[in-house]
Order: structure tokens, then sequence, then C-alpha cells
């Protein structure tokens, strides 16, 4: 089924009772067609009732009402009669459906372009309401797929910059990076990606290649900068050597790459998949601090877990 004009939306993200500056459509018999004209409205109830048959391929707004929708989601944000929690749930499902869309993408620079708007969001929601960050990551998917990711590593990142005292432009670029530190896995086989169990070597073998793969489409679009490239191409190297593609250590490995590399196992031992049960926060973090220990910045390490606990106890 062709989805060219349109992009996906979560009905989460959509105000109960109130009528919708943009028109709705849902796939049906491997089409989409209209569900909900503009200026219409749906019930609480419906909603959610929706949302709970929804695998996040249902619905869709035509891409003409991109700007609409952007527009519509960040009134959600700027409201004073919705809940914190809430607006995690809005910011995150609208993030991931814009998300969805840039890492689809062929023109990077556009997306990279188009990506700061969910940076900005993400910054000035654990600005404001920090007490809220840990229901936006706990909010993750059931499963562990690149969008999700992506997302998680995000704002991972983001939080160990501001530990770092990083300022807004720099958060802006660490942002972009770890957003679309995978985008190499675009050139991955989807079975590979998407398999049940643990890699054979020569699928090993692909997978490892998608720092280079990413380097390869980042190089093709002007105006990235060396840094989005550092993290997509270092992020699987090692502080302490060893790691791939080009076994460099320490401080030769980008800053960016040091705080992805960190965020990006987190996030993997952290998160549910089809074929491994979830590592607990604090049992992540002292396997990352224990065995692992050589892989990360010390200070980063440190840094991480400093973050980690201000979530957990908010």
């Amino acid at each position: 089924m062709s989805t060219t004009g349109f992009f996906r939306i979560r009905l989460t993200t959509i105000r109960a009772n109130e009528p919708l500056p943009f028109d709705i459509f849902i796939s049906l018999d491997q089409k989409i067609i209209p569900y909900l004209n503009k200026d219409h409205s749906l019930k609480f109830e419906k909603i959610q009732s929706l949302h709970a048959k929804d695998t996040g391929e249902s619905f869709f707004v035509a891409d003409t009402d991109k700007q609409l929708y952007r527009d519509y989601v960040k009134q959600s944000m700027n409201s004073n009669l919705i809940h914190n929690d809430q607006k995690a749930t809005i910011l995150r499902e609208s993030s991931m459906a814009i998300l969805e869309d840039l890492y689809e993408n062929p023109d990077v620079s556009k997306a990279l372009e188009e990506s700061k708007p969910i940076i900005s969001d993400l910054l000035k929601f654990m600005t404001e309401a920090p007490d809220s960050i840990g229901n936006l990551i706990s909010l993750s998917g059931h499963d562990f797929y690149t969008y999700n990711h992506s997302f998680d590593v995000s704002i991972y990142s983001l939080g160990l910059g501001q530990a770092l005292g990083f300022d807004a432009k720099t958060l802006e670029e660490l942002g972009q990076s770890s957003l679309f530190h995978d985008v190499g896995k675009r050139m991955v086989d989807l079975s590979i990606l998407c398999k049940k169990g643990a890699l054979d070597e020569n699928e090993w073998v692909q997978m490892r290649q998608h720092p280079q793969f990413g380097l390869k489409i980042l190089n093709e679009h002007p105006n990235i900068t060396d840094a989005i490239k550092a993290a997509c191409f270092e992020h699987h190297e090692s502080w302490s050597g060893g790691g791939y593609p080009q076994d460099i250590s320490g401080t030769e490995i980008h800053p960016f790459a040091r705080i992805v590399a960190l965020t990006d196992t987190y996030d993997a031992m952290t998160t549910q998949r089809s074929y491994n049960v979830p590592m607990t926060p604090s049992e992540a973090l002292n396997l990352m601090n224990g065995k692992l220990k050589g892989r990360f910045d010390p200070e980063m390490l440190k840094a991480m877990y400093s973050i980690l606990f201000k979530m957990d106890a908010a």
C-alpha cells in the first residue's frame, strides 16, 4: 500500500470534543480513505477505543496539512488545561509520526532541518516539566524499532548534554545527531533489522556496516556538520579501543559520538525487544559501569548516572 502524500499520526494526539483543523484518513483494504473531515470532532471514549486497536499504521493526515498538524500539537503543548503527563503522550506520539516521515525522507538535509522543532519541543518540555520526563521515556512502544529507539536516545542525549553544560545551539546539534545516529540502518536489510533472535555471522557483518552506510548518506547532502557525521560514524567506537568501524579510542572519538555510545547502549538494554527481556535502569547502569566500563567516557558515564537517578526520583 502506498502512503505517498500522507504521514501517520496517533489518535492520542487528538483533543477530544474539539473541531479539527485538518482531515483524518484511515487505512482500509490497502487503501487510504477519508475517516473524519475537518471541523468535526471525536469523543474521548472513541479516541481511546480506536487507539487501543491501532498498531500505529492506521490513521493519517495529508502532507499538505503537515504544518496544521504541527501547529495543532503546539497548541496542546502550550495549553494550561492539559496535564503534563498527557502532554508527554502527545509530544512522544506526534514526534514519532513526524520522525518516521523524516527518517524515510531521501533529502537528509531537509529532514535534519525539519527535525529542529522536535528538538526544541523536547528541550522546552524537559525544562518546564522535569517531573514528567520519566513518563515521556516510559511511553516507549512494546518493541524496539528505529523510530522509538532514536527518539529515546535523543531524550537521554539531550539530558546528558544539559548535565555536561552544553549551550542551546550545541544541544540542538546534539539532538539532531542523536535522532539520526542510525540513519545508515535504512541501507540494512529489513529482515535483519526485524529479526527475532540473534544475528548470524553474515547478518552481523551487514549490521556492523550501518555507521559507514550512515556516513555515506550524510556525505551525499550539503550543510551537514562534522559533529552530526561523527555521531553517526563513531557511536560504536569504544573509549578504551576495540570498537568499530575505525578502532579509535578516548578523545579521538567526537564528544557527540561518546554521548550517543552511552545513550544508545542504555536504551538498547532497557527496552523490550522481541527476543529478550529488558534490564531495569539500575541493572543496565551497573553493567555499563562494570563489565562494559571500558567502552564509555568515564566522566560522561558519571553524568549519566546523575540524570537517570533524577528521572527515576521524578
